[in-house]
């Protein structure tokens, strides 16, 4: 399963719009991960495979998401992005959570877990 690659616009209409809302306002329906990312990047391609293990032991629990941060710099920017890969944390309610770096199997699945679905169902 591959996770759904964001540009812009793709951002603004499925996941936040920064351009005319300062304050985070989530627009999905469930959890998210973004992976920001670049294809000349070893250790991106191997969050890359994590990630796509997990979207599919989740089975849409969870929406995954990638940005490739040398097509979209401005998002790069946005967030701040200075290493990759880079993994943002979006819970259906709150605020994200960037992870600098690769990230565990093991730690992606607790915050997983213990944080994005666990938000989600007490939200719910």
């Amino acid at each position: 399963m591959q996770p759904t690659k964001l540009d812009k616009q793709l951002f603004l209409e499925l996941i936040h719009d920064f351009e005319n809302l300062r304050q985070w306002v989530y627009k999905g329906n469930k959890p998210a991960i973004i992976h920001f990312t670049a294809e000349w990047c070893a250790p991106c391609n191997e969050m890359r495979e994590r990630l796509q293990k997990l979207a599919v032991e989740y089975n849409g629990a969870v929406e995954f998401y990638e940005v490739n941060v040398d097509e979209e710099e401005e998002l790069a920017i946005e967030f701040g992005i200075v290493n990759i890969p880079s993994v943002l944390f979006i819970p259906e309610h709150g605020e994200p959570m960037m992870q600098p770096g690769p990230v565990a199997e093991q730690v992606l699945k607790g915050v997983i877990d213990k944080v994005l679905l666990e938000l989600f169902r007490s939200a719910g």
